[in-house]
C-alpha cells in the first residue's frame, strides 16, 4: 500500500511544539524564521532562482538581521523562474490579525504593476471567508495561501515522500499515448494535497512518482493533480 500524507498535519503539530519555548519574541522569531525557510526550499523545489545565503542562514543569524527592525515587510521576497526571468513570483507575509478584505486590496495595490505570474501570501493569522473570495476576484495569476504553521516543516523532506517529478507537456502526452488512457483515467491527487500544494500544481498535471523503500519497494506510478 502507497503511504499517505494525512499524517502532515500530526508532523506538523509536533514541529510546531518543538518551536523554541523561550520568551514571545523568540518563539515568533522562530516560527518565522522556520516558515521561511520553508518557503524559499519551495520556490527553489518549483525551480525559482534562491541564492544559496538565503538557503543557508541559521535561526542566530535570523534573529541578528530580524531582532533590530521585527518589520513583517522585511520577509517579503521576489525572485523569478530559472529557466524564464519573466515569470516572476513573490512571497508575502501578513501579520497575526485576521484577513480581511480591505488587506487583500492593500496587497492588490501594493503589487500591481509587478507583472507577477504568482504570489504567495504566508498568514500568521485567519483569513475570512470574503477575503478569499476577494483573492480569487482581484488577482488574474495564481495566489498561493499559507499558513505559518503548515510552513515549520519542509514536508517534501518527509522520511515517507517518495520522488515526485512533473511531466513535460510532451512526456505527458507520450505517456497517455503509449497506454492509451486520457488523463482522467489516471490515478489522482486532489489539488489540495500538501505535495501539490508545495510544489504548486495546476488541474491536469502529471506527476511521476517514484517509490524506492523498505516499506513500499521499488515502483513507479503515475497522478494527474484534479
Amino acid at each position: 500500500m502507497e503511504p499517505s500524507f494525512d499524517d502532515v498535519p500530526e508532523v506538523v503539530g509536533w514541529m510546531s511544539s518543538m518551536v523554541d519555548r523561550g520568551g514571545r519574541a523568540s518563539q515568533e522569531s522562530h516560527r518565522l524564521f522556520l516558515a521561511r525557510r520553508t518557503a524559499l526550499e519551495m520556490l527553489r523545489d518549483r525551480g525559482y532562482s534562491v541564492p544559496e545565503s538565503e538557503l543557508a542562514r541559521t535561526l542566530p543569524e535570523f534573529r541578528a538581521w530580524w531582532a533590530p527592525e521585527p518589520e513583517i515587510e522585511r520577509l517579503t521576497f521576489s525572485t523569478f523562474l530559472a529557466s524564464d526571468h519573466s515569470d516572476k513570483v513573490k512571497i508575502l507575509f501578513c501579520g497575526p490579525e485576521p484577513v480581511r478584505i480591505a488587506t487583500i486590496q492593500k496587497i492588490y495595490d501594493q503589487i500591481e504593476g509587478e507583472n507577477l505570474s504568482r504570489l504567495i501570501l504566508i498568514l500568521q493569522g485567519k483569513i475570512m471567508p470574503r477575503a478569499k473570495e476577494s483573492v480569487k476576484e482581484k488577482f488574474t495569476f495564481k495566489v498561493d495561501i499559507f499558513q505559518v504553521n503548515e510552513l515549520l516543516v519542509n514536508i517534501s523532506k518527509h522520511a515517507l515522500k517518495p520522488k515526485h517529478e512533473v511531466l513535460t507537456a510532451e512526456e505527458k502526452a507520450r505517456l497517455l499515448k503509449k497506454y492509451n488512457v486520457q488523463d482522467s483515467q489516471l490515478p489522482r491527487m486532489l489539488e489540495t494535497d500538501p505535495v501539490a500544494r508545495y510544489y504548486g500544481l495546476g488541474k491536469g498535471t502529471v506527476l511521476k512518482v517514484t517509490y524506492d523503500s523498505e516499506l513500499t519497494g521499488n515502483h513507479v506510478t503515475y497522478r494527474c493533480i484534479f
